[in-house]
């Protein structure tokens, strides 16, 4: 009775895993984005570098984690990670263009990693970079607020996803890229 309970178990959790698709009929580097100076970011530059996307917002309360994502990015980007800044409207809490972005960003935080325009990350609307990031990861890589963190392993695939309240320099982010660079 018990193998036939464990067998039932067994078969039912296999039909409601929360499986990632991950089919990959594109990884990251074969994307871009519009700079915030209005240059075109081309993925393609990042080739065999791991990638921490993250979807900024100047009126956030998470902003302070700009302070953050700049240490990490001055601490990692000899070992190869690139910190990518989104800033993005997605959740009313930016500014109206991206000059006032980069100026707030730069006078603010000191911020010299690479940032790309005002960018949408969920609905309709979302760049393709967060489109595919939702197929091949599933929801769990739709951000769910401002300063969510997708990171991109050297392969251009999604190696995981972070919450808002993660911070970047948390032992849980930092021993991930530790892991992949």
């Amino acid at each position: 009775m018990r193998k036939i309970i464990l067998i039932g178990l067994s078969i039912i959790m296999f039909f409601f895993k929360s499986s990632v698709l991950g089919n990959y009929d594109k990884i990251f580097y074969d994307f871009n984005i519009e700079g915030i100076s209005g240059e075109v970011i081309d993925f393609k530059k990042y080739k065999g570098k791991a990638v921490l996307i993250v979807n900024t917002a100047s009126y956030c309360g998470f902003t302070n984690q700009y302070d953050d994502l700049q240490k990490l990015w001055d601490m990692y980007k000899s070992r190869g990670l690139i910190v990518l800044g989104i800033p993005s409207d997605s959740f009313n809490q930016e500014k109206k263009s991206d000059n006032e972005v980069k100026e707030f960003c730069e006078v603010n935080f000191n911020i010299n990693f690479p940032l790309s325009s005002i960018t949408e990350v969920k609905g309709k609307n979302a760049h393709d970079l967060f489109k595919w990031a939702k197929e091949n990861h599933g929801k769990s890589a739709i951000p769910k607020w401002n300063f969510y963190k997708i990171l991109i392993n050297k392969e251009g695939k999604i190696e995981d996803t972070f919450s808002s309240f993660t911070k970047p320099l948390s032992k849980k982010i930092t021993d991930k890229i530790e892991s992949i660079l």
